[in-house]
């Protein structure tokens, strides 16, 4: 009875194999997909997006294998990203969420609610790299999904759209009906022959305000000018030449990797930082230029060391030379096996150096030398790594140019999609793509930008190819997005969402035998909302802004949405509290060609007091030139956005008579203007009498 069963098992799998063209003999009678090992659905790379996937899909009772070219399981999450990127927590839903209860609920039981632990776990977000990747092993044994290490893609076996099978360098080959990809790389997408991209796009490819090179880069990080010339007149090591290119424009460069290091203070779960092989301190000249010019730096000021759970860190980039080997990895996304692996020793090398050469090296000030020899690696992680991460943090690789393309104006603007798998909402998290001389001959990072967000739905369309490409490979990491959107996407928790929504999808084609694209999304929605995945951004709110409505104002209210552009304006929501969705600025760039104008539709007749609500800070223009035109005539004022402004308080422009309807408006521009210019909304109030008021606003 048990081998018919077996029997009955093998020819539906074939029968399901047919469908999707998976099954094929050759004239030799050789039948290909046979001879490797059979699943429902392969996952290739053992991220936390493959992990989730797999279980998903083996949760909906489907024969699933995982493959991870490595040693270990979860990626970046249990190598060393232990403080977790979350932005809004109630994004957050589905296995995604389950994993950090998980966390949470380990360190609870094992040290108590009320323990040290719990309270530095920050319900589950926080935590040791190896108690994550205990946490993975147990979700994946209970689903009974099967885990095979070092198994290293080397070749695919394809039908017209369809993966057949895949090969490994290990040996076995594995055969499914619906393969994911799970790396940080996307090398099976690429195999397949999916079309993808690296680097960043310019402003003109997607119309987006932040893409490409930035040329007045807001968070260029040297607070103080360091030369990056020798006194031969040539470059000082990790500085790239040339200048970076033109304000817009794309390359090919993608932001800095870097190793998120398990630091300790404690001397008893201690060991010191090691020296790297061929350690050269002149390579660290910009660094020691910097210290001499900075002295009272300290380590969190070149480092951010997170607490963790006992008495650890997550150690990540901060500062203008630090953990980021800036410039290092522009080619290892599409690079060979051995080009990565020299890639990655380079950057091993590099924050071995940087960590020695400020414990050690007699150009540190002293008071920074003691401070860094009271740190160290934990002992008792990464043991098979000689306590060093197993995991580069590949921050951005391939992306997919798939069925639907994820840009600005998806995370900025529309928040709401039809096919909604799950939310993001961290910020635009760029870090700098390069490290070169600005005009002057001083240090200048360059790429990195930083917006906040309300949380977005992210499609499933984004996670398909292109149907003709290949009808049965999902991609939840090198997903279809610009640089400017997989910025905020590229977060772990979200990867963790895209996970589950993948598997879930995989067991869907493969119940309905159709391709990953013809998966009905009402039944895919319907399955993640059972699962407590969070589909809609409605209700969730933006991280800690703060909003004015315009109908709790006393006048006619014309939002930045509603004025009429010239030029690219980018949105934003950093500084609150703001009209409706947020505001604009001009990136203080492209003066003289951007404006916007605003066109009231009055009421009645009358004398009206113009009001500009835009937050102040001390990068803003103190000159923005605003035309007003009214029943008094056309009359060009100017004024400061840079003088400090609390809770909202507009800058009055001044009283004007209007005529009934839209005859009149008022435009901002930024010609010659000496900072940002930004704008969110005008407001025109009715008012008694001529008098004028706010006339010492403009001038």
């Amino acid at each position: 009875m048990a081998e018919r069963t077996v029997h009955s098992q093998m020819w539906i799998r074939r029968g399901c194999l047919i469908a999707l063209g998976l099954w094929t003999a050759g004239a030799s009678g050789r039948a290909e997909a046979a001879e490797a090992k059979q699943a429902d659905v392969v996952v290739y790379g053992g991220t936390s997006a493959g992990v989730i996937a797999a279980i998903a899909s083996a949760r909906e009772g489907k024969s699933v294998v995982l493959l991870e070219p490595g040693k270990h399981l979860g990626g970046m999450v249990s190598g060393g990203l232990g403080a977790t990127d979350t932005g809004n927590r109630k994004a957050i839903g589905g296995y995604s969420l389950e994993f950090f209860q998980r966390i949470r609920a380990y360190y609870t039981e094992k040290y108590g609610k009320d323990s040290e632990q719990v309270r530095l776990c920050s319900d589950g977000f926080r935590f040791e790299p190896k108690v994550a990747e205990a946490t993975f092993k147990a979700m994946l044994e209970e689903t009974k999904v099967e885990v095979v290490f070092g198994a290293r893609l080397d070749r695919i076996e394809k039908s017209e759209s369809t993966i057949k099978v895949i090969h490994t360098t290990k040996g076995p080959s594995y055969a499914a009906l619906v393969f994911i990809d799970a790396s940080y790389e996307g090398d099976l997408m690429a195999a397949a022959g999916v079309r993808s991209t690296v680097g960043r796009e310019g402003r003109d490819q997607y119309g987006e305000t932040l893409a490409g090179v930035q040329a007045h880069s807001p968070s260029h990080q040297w607070p103080v000018n360091v030369s990056v010339f020798d006194d031969q007149g040539k470059l000082l090591p990790f500085v790239q030449p040339g200048k970076g290119g033109a304000a817009g424009a794309g390359d090919r460069k993608v932001q800095a990797y870097n190793y998120r290091l398990c630091m300790t203070l404690n001397k008893d779960n201690m060991v010191p930082f090691p020296k790297p092989e061929g350690y050269d301190p002149d390579r660290f000249e910009l660094l020691a230029r910097y210290l001499a010019k900075n002295p009272k730096v300290r380590v969190g000021q070149l480092m951010n060391p997170v607490p963790l759970p006992n008495g650890k860190t997550d150690t990540n980039n901060n500062g203008p030379f630090s953990t980021d080997h800036i410039g290092a990895n522009w080619d290892y996304p599409e690079a060979d096996k051995a080009t990565r692996q020299t890639i990655q020793q380079d950057h091993i090398t590099y924050t071995q150096g940087f960590l020695y050469f400020l414990a050690n090296d007699p150009r540190v000030p002293k008071a920074l030398h003691d401070e860094m020899n009271l740190w160290g690696l934990a002992k008792d992680e990464f043991n098979d790594t000689d306590h060093w991460p197993h995991q580069l943090y590949v921050r951005e690789a391939r992306r997919m140019l798939g069925a639907y393309i994820m840009t600005q104006r998806d995370i900025m603007e529309e928040h709401i999609k039809p096919d909604t798998i799950g939310l993001g909402s961290y910020n635009t998290d760029s870090h700098h793509v390069q490290r070169v001389a600005n005009s002057e001959g001083f240090a200048l990072n360059e790429g990195d930008f930083q917006i906040r967000l309300r949380p977005y739905a992210i499609p499933y369309r984004s996670l398909t190819p292109k149907a003709e490409e290949c009808a049965n490979l999902l991609t939840p990491i090198c997903l279809s997005a610009s640089h400017v959107a997989y910025g905020t996407i590229r977060m772990e928790p979200v990867y963790m969402i895209l996970g589950q929504a993948s598997g879930v999808a995989a067991a869907l084609a493969v119940d309905g035998k159709t391709s990953v694209q013809d998966v009905p999304y009402e039944k895919l929605g319907a399955k993640l909302s059972e699962q407590k995945a969070v589909l809609s951004p409605e209700g969730l709110g933006g991280p800690a802004l703060s909003r004015i409505d315009p109908k709790s104002l006393r006048g006619i209210v014309v939002d930045d949405s509603q004025a009429s552009k010239t030029g690219n304006w980018m949105p934003s929501s950093s500084l609150s509290p703001f009209i409706g969705e947020g505001y604009v600025h001009d990136i203080n760039e492209n003066k003289g060609r951007m404006a916007l104008k605003f066109t009231p539709e009055l009421p009645r007749a009358g004398r009206y007091e113009v009001r500009l609500y835009a937050p102040s800070s001390p990068n803003r223009a103190t000159n923005v030139p605003v035309n007003v035109h009214s029943a008094d005539g056309e009359r060009t004022l100017k004024i400061d956005q840079r003088k400090e402004r609390k809770g909202g308080v507009p800058i009055v422009i001044g009283v004007f008579s209007f005529e009934a309807g839209a005859t009149g408006w008022v435009e901002v521009r930024n010609e010659g203007t000496n900072g940002h210019v930004v704008v969110d909304a005008l407001e025109f109030l009715p008012v008694q009498g001529t008098g004028e008021a706010g006339k010492d606003q403009a001038k």
